[in-house]
C-alpha cells in the first residue's frame, strides 16, 4: 500500500472519498471538508493510503492549526509542560471522529492502514515542529487506535444519539416508556397550542435569521460571540452544504422564533445548531424544535438514528437516546528528539 498527502480534498474523487466515508459522520464528509478549507484558523492536507491498484483504502484530513477558536477543540489534559499539539488529526468540527478505513478490508489490512495513516499524521506534524492529536474520536475508533499509540484514551465528553426504530415517529414513541410517551405528547400538544408556524427550509433561505438566533442563545450562555459572527458562520455552512443544510423553524408572524439546523448524512440524521428568541418563549419550543420535528423528517428522510451530541444527556436520555464515550489520543513522541 502507499501513502500520500494531498493539500486539497478536492484532489479525491467525490464518490471515492465518501465510499469511505458514508458510514462516519457528516464532518467527514466531501462536502463538508470542502467548506472548512475556507477556514483561514487552519491549514488542510489529506492523508491518503491506496493499495497496490490504486483504490482508496484508507484517509484521515490533517489540520495544521494557526489559531482555535473554539475552546472545545483546544487540546488539554496533557501533563504540565508538554507542547500542546498543533495538528489535529481526523474532523476539526463536529465532536464526531474517526480515521476512515474501506469496511470491505480484512482486519490486518485495515490495522496496517491505520499505522499508516498514524505514520503520516506523524510526519506531517514533524515538518512543522509539532505533534499530532485525534479529537472526539469515537468509542470504537479510540479502540483501534490506541494501541498505536502506546497510551490509553482519554475520554473528553458523553456522546448521545437516538435510535429511529419503524417507520414513523408513532414508532419512536412506543419504543419509549410509557411515562415517556405521555410527557413528550404533552409537550408537542403544548407547543402546538402556542399557534407558531413550523417551516421546514434550506438554511440558505435563512441563515441572517438563523445567526441572530443562535448569538442570542451563545450570549445567554455566557459566550461572547456576535450575530455577524454566527451569521457568516451559518452563511458558510449553506454555502458548503447547499441543499444537505435543512433547517426546522417556528415564526411568530415574519419573525423566526426558534430553528434548529440538521443533515441527513448515511444512516443517520445529524444535529448541528439551534437557537431560540429570548425574548419570545413558547412552551416546550426546544424541544419541539431540536428534537421531534427533526426526528419527523428524520423518518420521511428514511434515516434510522438522530445524532443529538454532547452536554444535557439526561434530557436526552428522556428521549430515548444511548449515550456513548468520546475520546482523544495524542501523539507523545517529541518531534525534536524522534522518542
Amino acid at each position: 500500500m502507499k501513502t500520500e498527502i494531498v493539500g486539497s480534498v478536492h484532489a479525491v474523487p467525490v464518490t471515492d472519498w465518501d465510499r469511505l466515508a458514508r458510514h462516519a459522520a457528516v464532518y467527514l464528509s466531501h462536502r463538508w471538508l470542502a467548506g472548512e478549507e475556507s477556514d483561514p484558523t487552519a491549514t488542510a492536507s489529506y492523508a491518503l493510503v491506496r493499495d497496490r491498484d490504486g483504490t482508496l483504502v484508507a484517509a484521515a484530513p490533517l489540520y495544521l492549526v494557526h489559531d482555535e477558536p473554539n475552546a472545545y477543540y483546544e487540546p488539554a489534559h496533557l501533563p504540565p509542560g508538554t507542547e500542546k499539539p498543533r495538528v489535529v488529526a481526523g474532523a476539526r468540527r463536529g465532536y464526531h471522529n474517526t480515521p476512515l478505513i474501506d469496511p470491505r478490508l480484512p482486519e490486518g489490512l485495515g490495522a496496517a492502514c491505520l499505522a499508516l495513516l498514524r505514520e503520516a499524521a506523524r510526519s506531517h506534524a514533524e515538518r512543522h515542529g509539532t505533534t499530532h492529536w485525534w479529537p472526539y474520536l469515537t468509542e470504537s475508533a479510540a479502540r483501534r487506535l490506541a494501541p498505536l499509540y502506546g497510551t490509553p484514551a482519554h475520554r473528553l465528553e458523553d456522546d448521545a444519539t437516538i435510535p429511529l426504530p419503524g417507520t414513523c415517529f408513532d414508532d419512536y414513541l412506543a419504543a419509549l416508556p410509557s411515562k415517556r410517551r405521555v410527557a413528550i405528547r404533552h409537550e408537542r400538544a403544548a407547543f402546538e397550542a402556542a399557534g407558531l408556524e413550523v417551516r421546514r427550509q434550506g438554511l440558505a433561505d435563512c441563515y441572517e435569521d438563523a445567526g441572530r438566533l443562535l448569538a442570542a442563545l451563545q450570549r445567554s450562555h455566557g459566550h461572547g460571540h456576535d450575530t455577524d459572527a454566527m451569521t457568516g458562520l451559518l452563511k458558510r455552512q449553506a454555502d458548503a452544504m447547499g441543499e444537505h443544510a435543512r433547517v426546522v423553524a417556528a415564526y411568530d408572524g415574519p419573525s423566526m422564533t426558534g430553528f434548529c439546523l440538521y443533515y441527513h448524512h448515511g444512516g443517520t440524521t445529524w444535529l448541528r445548531a439551534v437557537g431560540l428568541a429570548p425574548d419570545r418563549p413558547a412552551p416546550f419550543a426546544y424541544f419541539a424544535l431540536t428534537y421531534y420535528a427533526p426526528v419527523e423528517d428524520a423518518y420521511r428522510h428514511g434515516t434510522t438514528a438522530l445524532h443529538a451530541g454532547m452536554k444535557a444527556m439526561e434530557a436526552k436520555r428522556r428521549r430515548g437516546a444511548h449515550v456513548s464515550g468520546l475520546y482523544a489520543l495524542y501523539d507523545t513522541r517529541d518531534p525534536a528528539k524522534g522518542i
